[in-house]
């Protein structure tokens, strides 16, 4: 069961909804969006009808919700939502392309993927500062340093910064120079650390995991949801099956599956489930034409140098043909291509306060 406060709650409101229903012996979970707030409640249903938490003030509605992810579930929000990060939306209605480094690994390369990116129309610069690899000897990622870097390159090019996160103790750190969290594949089921970017009051980017089901990855994005912060957006990366022809094969279907089942944004990232340079833009084009709402993707100004995935990542021509594909199918979609706000003066920092 699920509360819904109207727009016009105070905290006062929502926190006498929450006391009576800990005190009917339930539990009370309070998550915050851009346009409204909701309680999910755990405990015996019966119980709850017996507060009529409907006449309640402040209250918009009170709804059963059948399926195990209650918070993100589309059957209490049928519209679907739009998760801005960094002013920038994402979500029904505009098309994002968020593009960048897969690794930090100087201020130079950082700045100048950050320009290609730019350049192709990207509204949000992805890039690693922690990198989770298979290979304990692979390149794993320049740390804080490389959070520093990417606060200097948002500075200087006005993109919001959406980097990845991987243990828990780092994610106020992580969250003081991101503008959005990423959960990565490896991490989907790293329910201590959904937790904590939950609680971050940053917007999370969840990837789903290499051998999740959608229902498994939606569940995840509740547990984030369910520490109080509806801004997750979902990317499908791909999952693993018997195919080795690709590094993993795209699920183009969770595009429209998830949507039917959850209110939440979803993207495809084209760039790691294929695997290859060439299948990225015609995997991107399949993804926009299914509906996404945009994608992900791995741009480098020397992939051939790149310390990570360099066999992936866009440049020169590649980089004029994504612009193509988001800018031509936008329109065909009825979308309009996201944009990023202008950098402003004043704005060079190192780190954001909390």
């Amino acid at each position: 069961m699920v509360v819904v406060m109207a727009p016009e709650a105070t905290q006062e409101d929502i926190e006498a909804v929450v006391e009576l229903v800990r005190a009917a012996g339930g539990d009370a979970f309070v998550s915050r969006g851009v346009s409204r707030t909701i309680v999910g409640l755990v405990g015996d249903v019966q119980d709850f009808e017996a507060l009529n938490l409907g006449a309640r003030r402040g209250v918009l509605q009170v709804m059963r919700v059948s399926a195990p992810y209650k918070l993100v579930s589309r059957e209490h929000h049928a519209a679907r939502s739009v998760i801005r990060v960094g002013g920038v939306p994402i979500g029904p209605g505009t098309l994002s392309l968020i593009a960048g480094p897969c690794a930090v690994e100087s201020a130079e390369q950082t700045l100048q993927a950050a320009l290609l990116a730019r350049k192709a129309g990207a509204s949000l610069l992805r890039g690693g500062a922690f990198k989770p690899r298979t290979s304990p000897y692979s390149y794993q990622g320049l740390g804080e340093a490389g959070l520093r870097i990417l606060a200097e390159v948002r500075a200087e090019t006005g993109l919001p910064v959406v980097t990845e996160v991987i243990d828990p103790a780092d994610v106020d750190m992580v969250a003081s120079y991101a503008d959005m969290l990423q959960v990565g594949a490896r991490n989907m089921q790293n329910f201590a650390l959904l937790q904590a970017v939950g609680r971050s009051g940053r917007p999370v980017l969840l990837k789903r995991g290499l051998s999740a089901t959608i229902d498994e990855w939606l569940s995840a994005a509740e547990y984030i949801a369910q520490r109080g912060n509806l801004d997750i957006v979902l990317c499908e990366r791909g999952i693993r099956t018997f195919e080795s022809a690709t590094r993993n094969t795209l699920d183009i279907s969770a595009v429209p599956v998830v949507q039917r089942l959850s209110h939440l944004p979803v993207i495809v990232d084209p760039s790691h489930s294929g695997g290859r340079r060439d299948l990225v833009v015609p995997l991107a084009r399949a993804a926009l034409a299914a509906g996404a709402d945009g994608v992900i993707v791995d741009v480098h100004p020397r992939p051939d140098q790149a310390l990570c995935d360099g066999e992936q990542a866009l440049t020169g021509d590649d980089i004029r043909e994504i612009a193509d594909a988001v800018t031509i199918l936008s329109p065909l979609m009825g979308r309009s291509l996201a944009m990023p706000l202008a950098a402003r003066p004043g704005t060079r920092r190192v780190a954001r306060a909390n």
